[in-house]
């Protein structure tokens, strides 16, 4: 599996990042490449289009729907129903139960909220593993203010040897399915928008402190820390991570790309 950080702003779109937004692909036993992204988020649409073309995308995974994680799925939606020549299938968005209302709000103003014809919603079920392509996902419900899902996605390894498991926090604080779907993880992409030092609500997001707990408990080969909004400092928000996990952690770039 090979992961590229399209967006990884916390909140909103920032001056060096769209929001929050993952390329994730691998190919299944015919050959066939197959590209899924995890959130599509505010701006980043955009700079997907850098990294594979639209049209190629097989599914998407949208932890919840907060806009800083879905909003763009409007762009999608006008690329697969309007695109001038290349001829555009329906493509599977695997979201909370309000994503078939969110997606036929997508159509915008003035037009007749229906079913989408090129945004096929597919409702999460708890603890119930999907199949797409090569992928095997399962999804628990975290701790955040709205219907939110981390995830745990198995594929195949890229060394060819078994297959590898990706843990996609979405937005959450620390809660027992966070376990569930870290536990021994080869790569943990987690949140950790709040930091120790001014942010004290619970049950919104991880500090960077929590997050290193988290991955620290659950024994991941490897972390990366996402969701950080502008305003915060990102190497802080490191440095507090550090102090609760001694393993490999990093920050999360734009562009960066992990393979697993």
């Amino acid at each position: 599996m090979k992961l590229t950080i399209v967006g990884c702003s916390g909140s909103f779109a920032g001056p060096q990042s769209p929001a929050s937004c993952y390329l994730l692909q691998a190919r299944a036993g015919d050959g066939k490449l197959w590209s899924v992204l995890l959130d599509l988020g505010a701006g980043a649409f955009g700079a997907l289009q850098k990294y594979v073309d639209p049209t190629e995308l097989d599914a998407v995974f949208i932890s919840h729907l907060d806009p800083d994680h879905c909003v763009d799925l409007a762009g999608l939606r006008v690329w697969r129903h309007y695109h001038p020549r290349d001829a555009q299938s329906s493509i599977p968005i695997y979201a909370p139960t309000a994503g078939e209302t969110f997606i036929a709000q997508l159509a915008g103003a003035g037009e007749e909220l229906a079913p989408s014809s090129v945004l096929e919603h597919r409702p999460w079920v708890a603890g119930t593993p999907t199949s797409v392509g090569p992928f095997t996902i399962t999804v628990e419900r975290v701790n955040h203010p709205v219907e939110a899902y981390g995830m745990r996605i198995s594929g195949p390894a890229t060394n060819g040897a078994g297959s590898a498991t990706l843990c996609f926090s979405g937005d959450t604080d620390d809660c027992p399915e966070l376990d569930l779907l870290a536990a021994h993880a080869d790569l943990l992409l987690i949140e950790a928008g709040f930091t120790e030092a001014r942010d004290d609500p619970r049950d919104i997001h991880l500090t960077g402190e929590r997050a290193g707990a988290v991955a620290a408990r659950n024994h991941v080969n490897r972390t990366v820390l996402t969701h950080i909004p502008p305003w915060n400092d990102p190497q802080e928000i490191l440095a507090e991570a550090q102090r609760t996990h001694s393993g490999p952690i990093e920050l999360a770039t734009p562009g960066a790309v992990f393979t697993l």
